[in-house]
């Protein structure tokens, strides 16, 4: 005959303890992840940025500059339109086509201007993309901004 069990206390705050050591164990592996692999700096130092970021960002609101980005056929299109709807053909361009929330994925591609749009060759897997870019107007004004690019599968 088998002896009957009876449910305690201490079989309570076992599994009570247990649980909550499961969730603390399993926030902690996501929040170490976290700051593994996303570095979080947008700018080395944020007060200095801030002092000239008024004059930068009217000057590049002047330039009346649309960006858009799409990923087809192994390539990454950046468009770069005037207030006209013109393609607009920049001094420079330099620019970083990487994962939202880490940097391991990042590249730099060389893009190229085709008459219309800036052109690069890049394999994308399917999801969401930044493109950080920067670029300098023919007439030297610094343009930057964060193109955000979904790819289909």
């Amino acid at each position: 005959m088998a002896k009957e069990r009876k449910f305690t206390g201490w079989h309570a705050a076992i599994i009570f303890c247990s649980a909550f050591t499961i969730i603390i164990g399993v926030n902690l592996v996501l929040a170490f992840s976290a700051v593994r692999t996303f570095p979080g700096i947008e700018v080395k130092n944020s007060y200095v940025a801030s002092q000239t970021f008024d004059a930068r960002r009217d000057a590049q609101t002047a330039l009346g500059w649309e960006v858009n980005a799409k990923a087809e056929g192994g390539l990454v299109i950046l468009s770069i339109t005037d207030a006209n709807g013109q393609p607009v053909q920049v001094g420079s361009l330099d620019a970083v086509v990487g994962r939202a929330t880490h940097v391991k994925d990042d590249l730099a591609p060389e893009f190229v201007f085709d008459g219309h749009a800036y052109v690069a060759r890049a394999e994308l897997g399917e999801g969401n993309w930044n493109i950080r870019m920067t670029a300098v107007a023919l007439n030297g004004t610094p343009f930057e901004q964060r193109v955000i690019l979904h790819k289909e599968g």
